[in-house]
């Protein structure tokens, strides 16, 4: 299944508490769309938020991102890693 990195903005001041809230809230329903969200990071000072998945689309990792409250900025696909 294709991976895809999605990129969340102004998000200053996120607290580990809070990252790891908005991704149960992803895990909780990514099965309606068949994601599966594997990690998420974030830079505070920056106020951006990282999330790396698996998905059928970047259209369903952004519905399943909008059903739990947090709008991905961009999602971009992953097409190849080392």
């Amino acid at each position: 299944m294709p991976k895809f990195m999605d990129v969340h903005r102004g998000m200053a001041g996120i607290t580990a508490d809070q990252l790891m809230e908005a991704h149960n809230a992803d895990l909780a329903i990514e099965g309606d769309e068949h994601v599966h969200f594997e990690s998420a990071w974030a830079d505070p000072e920056a106020g951006v938020v990282y999330c790396l998945s698996e998905a059928p689309s970047a259209e369903a990792v952004q519905r399943i991102h909008e059903r739990a409250g947090h709008k991905a900025d961009e999602v971009h696909p992953v097409p190849l890693s080392v």
